[in-house]
């Protein structure tokens, strides 16, 4: 490949991370990772990887500048689940600033879907509050704003019930909603890296598919080959857990994402773009044969 591009990822020990880490090594891009605790299992996973792991982390704009240094291209991204969307975006616009001063080519910032249509959903507005400091920075910027991931339908909090045969979340049977697989995102990022100049400045909300929870469970029970039934959980259950989240699925139900999906495949083929069915039955079951805890 011509295009060689050397790339630093924050977040990579992370699912959306390591699935940037992953695309980028398999079109043959050099890989260097800024990790908190560069001993840990996760950044030694990478080392092994190839990827170049370094100390760092995104509190500290002069270790995420001295970790910038050299390379071409920068892929950004916060976790307001466990920093909180405040630190979210101070971490993010530190980050940011860090990357200017090191002289990235092109920074890459992974935001939300539709973040910028003043959602109110707090995870999504810490997210456009640093997309409007890159526009202001003066660099070479883009964003990938993917939607809702398959991978949710495994997730910590979901896993137990898809044992038990049911599929839930908190919207109507028929209310559809767009997702995408951390892989297709990975791979998207890759591709912008490629890309450069051609898409400086430009924000993309990604996604793969779009159906609703009765499809989603409709589509498990086939491929799991045992009926998953869709159950709706009650939006005053998840505000009790979470303000946030609630607001989220409110919005969901009331507006949801609106990603362009054929643009994206006929612009972006290279992605290779997955149903949800493609993700299911390329998913290893065998998470639902282990115990609980």
């Amino acid at each position: 490949m011509s295009n060689i591009r050397s790339v630093l990822v924050t977040g990579a020990t992370g699912q959306q991370g390591g699935a940037v880490v992953r695309a980028l090594i398999a079109r043959g891009h050099r890989v260097r990772a800024i990790s908190r605790k560069p001993d840990s299992d996760g950044a030694k996973r990478l080392a092994a990887a190839g990827v170049e792991v370094v100390a760092g982390n995104l509190d500290d704009g002069v270790s995420v500048a001295k970790a910038a240094s050299g390379v071409d291209t920068m892929f950004l991204m916060g976790n307001s689940y466990e920093a909180g969307v405040e630190a979210e975006t101070r971490q993010g616009i530190l980050a940011a600033d860090a990357a200017k001063a090191a002289g990235i080519g092109h920074l890459i910032y992974s935001s939300v879907g539709d973040a910028d249509k003043k959602t109110g959903i707090p995870h999504f507005d810490s997210k456009y509050l640093v997309e409007q400091h890159l526009a202001g920075l003066g660099i070479p910027y883009t964003i990938s704003a993917p939607v809702a991931f398959m991978e949710n339908t495994v997730a910590p909090w979901a896993i137990d019930g898809l044992r038990q045969g049911v599929y839930a979340a908190a919207l109507p049977p028929t209310r559809v909603l767009q997702q995408i697989t951390i892989d297709d995102i990975g791979a998207f990022v890759a591709v912008l890296a490629e890309r450069c100049e051609q898409v400086f400045g430009k924000r993309f909300d990604i996604a793969g598919d779009e159906l609703s929870g009765e499809q989603q469970a409709k589509i498990l029970s086939e491929v799991l080959g045992r009926p998953i039934r869709y159950q709706e959980l009650p939006i005053a259950a998840i505000r009790q857990q979470s303000e946030d989240t609630a607001l989220m699925f409110e919005w969901f139900d009331r507006t949801g994402y609106d990603a362009d999906l054929s643009a994206l495949r006929r612009d972006f083929p290279e992605v290779g773009w997955h149903r949800y069915a493609d993700w299911a039955k390329g998913f290893n079951w065998s998470v639902l044969d282990k115990t609980a805890g």
